[in-house]
């Protein structure tokens, strides 16, 4: 997932979190460990900041203890619910702006173990109910030398059944696991954990300290045996306050269904549904099925395996990666883009290519750029012809690039027309873009066409930067800003 590689600086935030640290060593409590899932921290943090009511200083005091926390959030009366209500008004946010990667950071987030006190003590769970239903179901993880730890495994299915409700993949909720149980008494209060808030990943991660209380079988069976193929989900693009990214990379084997996965089905091929794929499937041709549907997928690289099929066929939901189907072209492209990001990060991680995980990300932004740039071209011109598309009840869905928008000081993006498009600016467009389209469907009632077309348009942003991505949108849909 992509967020930027920074925390928000704010002034006094470094005392705040330390000063708590050395009280709670002091009495020997368990060594701290809120950046264990760093990457999941950031992305919550980032989408927390575009709508904070409550005023939260950063979404790492909902993984302290209560009295640690309240210097975050003295806003909020019931620190008990802290890391609930933090997970709860970022999923929300993430959900208005049409963002499924960042509603799946904000489910993780509120499954992460939160501090306590010492190895063995449970953290208290929160008496109240979260907006998102998806929000809750989950609580989170408890210290798994616990008595109360024989519950970690029901919160791994949670996660993964509230993941598979937002199209998610399910097996992401083994990333919501915490560490193997240290030794209650420990006097050194270190147990089994880590705490790098340089680890952009995740320390659990770096140092193979995950421990899922459930298998990937368990997780399928939980939620009807599909593994909906991994990406959507997998991370969150970095929204105000951050531009760079970073990228998890410890999601596990894209699609683990029966007939889906890595080559894994029986008439399947590197990804591919039972009976489709680029020529493996024992009923398949070279990128058509038997059905007759056919592989819009146009990238052809294959770092740690090629893109899932893209299979186009016919009905409300025409587009179809792993099983999962989609109403737009744009959005099953972008799932295969990450399914097979995913499957190269899993391979880096594992030794089975060599150069790092960073290729992986460079190869997920060549796929969007492949499609993007094909059917950019073709659809550009079919617009232009056509003169113009339906926005339905809304107007201009334009954005702009400038200084100054929202009082930002650095350029920042955000759309020109406020009163049918009122997300407010942000760094990263894909933010801005991915809002407009929901936006689009949603309340405009705009044409379907007209709705893809904006998908393929965010996913040709995504390929650019700065004013060249603003023009990007903008020209796929034939405005101006």
């Amino acid at each position: 997932m992509k967020y930027g590689t920074a925390l928000v600086a704010l002034a006094g935030l470094a005392s705040a979190r330390e000063m708590p640290h050395y009280s709670r060593r002091a009495a020997k409590r368990e060594v701290p460990q809120e950046h264990s899932h760093e990457a999941t921290l950031r992305a919550v943090n980032t989408l927390l900041k575009l709508n904070n009511p409550l005023n939260i200083v950063d979404a790492v005091f909902g993984l302290l203890g209560n009295a640690a926390a309240a210097t975050g959030a003295p806003e909020v009366d019931n620190l008990d619910c802290l890391q609930q209500i933090i997970a709860d008004q970022a999923f929300t946010n993430a959900k208005a702006a049409g963002d499924v990667e960042g509603q799946t950071q904000a489910i993780l987030f509120r499954a992460v173990e939160r501090n306590t006190g010492s190895v063995g003590l449970a953290s208290v769970i929160c008496n109240q109910t979260a907006v998102n239903p998806e929000i809750a179901s989950i609580s989170q993880h408890q210290d798994p030398a616990s008595a109360e730890a024989a519950g970690n495994a029901a919160i791994e299915l949670a996660v993964a059944k509230a993941l598979a409700s937002i199209g998610a993949d399910p097996l992401i909720a083994l990333q919501s696991a915490t560490f193997p149980p240290g030794k209650i008494g420990d006097p050194t209060g270190a147990g089994l954990t880590c705490d790098d808030e340089n680890d952009a990943k995740g320390c659990i991660f770096t140092l193979n300290l995950l421990t899922p209380a459930v298998t990937e079988a368990e997780i399928l069976a939980a939620v009807g045996g599909n593994g909906n193929g991994a990406g959507a989900g997998a991370g969150v693009d970095a929204g105000a306050g951050a531009g760079d990214a970073c990228t998890v990379v410890v999601g596990q084997p894209a699609g683990n269904g029966a007939n889906a996965g890595a080559g894994k089905g029986a008439n399947a091929g590197a990804g591919n549904g039972a009976n489709a794929g680029a020529g493996n499937g024992a009923n398949a041709g070279a990128g058509e099925a038997a059905t007759g549907t056919v592989n819009v997928q146009a990238f052809t690289g294959a770092l740690g395996g090629a893109a899932p099929p893209v299979a186009s066929g016919t009905g409300n939901r025409p587009f179809a990666v792993n099983g999962a189907t989609f109403q737009t072209a744009g959005a099953a492209i972008q799932r295969s883009c990450s399914v097979q990001k995913n499957a190269c990060a899993n391979a880096a991680n594992a030794g089975q290519i060599t150069g790092g995980t960073q290729q992986c990300d460079t190869q997920e932004n060549e796929c969007r750029a492949a499609n993007s740039l094909k059917k950019l071209r073709r659809t550009t011109s079919a617009r232009r012809q056509a003169n113009a598309l339906d926005f339905g009840g809304c107007g201009n869905p334009a954005i702009q690039f400038a200084v100054g928008l929202d009082g930002r000081k650095e350029a920042s993006f955000q759309n020109v027309n406020a009163a049918d498009f009122n997300h407010g600016s942000a760094q990263a467009i894909r933010i801005v873009a991915d809002f407009t389209c929901q936006r689009l469907e949603s309340s405009c009632k705009a044409s379907a066409e007209t709705v893809q077309a904006c998908q393929q348009a965010s996913q040709a942003a995504q390929s650019a930067t700065g004013q060249a991505a603003a023009d990007a949108f903008n020209s796929a849909l034939g405005v101006a800003a």
